[in-house]
């Protein structure tokens, strides 16, 4: 009988920059917990341990519990802190056309359609910003995305909700996230975009890391990190 089992690691943003690889395989004892491959991947990279606090973990393209057993051929990934199959959720590369997000929602009984678009700034934290690489883990930040659908719907019926974040390299001016909410009444589609946008931030693995004219930095942690010649440093 084996004492082993082998699952299928990935990692993002500064684990992966970190690690130096976006994935691999992983051989842990039987037994082995979602809660202990933190310690387990981290082990030989010291820079990381500051992330354990913040960092939640995913099993077959969901969060899991810390107690939660893996399974051999499971896919692991460790999720830093964040900045399915429905076709109204979407996680892309391609360009972002916020008309076409709106006609998802859009009805003859809706009497206000309200489109959030986040855009990329060319300035932050008093440095200019010359483009973002936004990194995601898509499978999962698409089930994210219906996620934060499903709660928008759960809090007002009445609204119907869409939502497309793009991830790859941006540059000022470009969209990187629409919501677009309709509903009878302007008040719902107005309340429900500003809250799905600031879940989404809390849930959705999508990462940003900010190209400045001198270094760059990874945004969204607890603290901002920064890389530099290849260390990982909080800033």
């Amino acid at each position: 009988m084996s004492h082993s089992i082998t699952i299928s690691m990935l990692y993002f943003a500064m684990f992966r920059e970190q690690i130096g690889k976006q994935s691999g395989q992983l051989t842990v004892p039987v037994g082995t917990t979602a809660g202990e491959i933190f310690g387990i991947v981290t082990a030989a990279y010291p820079a990381l341990a500051g992330m354990r606090a913040s960092t939640m973990v995913m099993v077959n393209e969901d969060y899991a519990a810390p107690d939660q057993l893996l399974n051999e051929g499971d896919e692991v990934a460790l999720i830093p802190p964040v900045s399915g199959g429905d076709h109204r959720f979407i996680c892309t590369e391609d360009v972002l056309n916020p008309r076409n997000i709106e006609r998802l929602v859009s009805s003859h009984d809706a009497g206000a359609l309200v489109t959030f678009i986040g855009t990329v700034r060319n300035h932050a934290r008093g440095m200019a910003v010359s483009s973002l690489e936004y990194e995601a883990y898509a499978p999962a930040a698409a089930k994210m995305l219906a996620q934060v659908g499903s709660e928008v719907r759960d809090k007002w019926p009445a609204v119907q909700i869409a939502i497309a974040h793009r991830f790859g390299h941006l540059v000022p001016g470009e969209a990187s996230v629409v919501i677009a909410c309709s509903s009878a009444h302007r008040d719902d589609a107005y309340t429900a975009s500003a809250w799905a946008i600031s879940r989404i931030k809390e849930i959705v693995p999508i990462w940003k890391k900010e190209h400045y004219e001198d270094g760059s930095a990874w945004i969204g942690s607890e603290h901002d990190y920064q890389v530099d010649t290849g260390r990982l440093e909080s800033s």
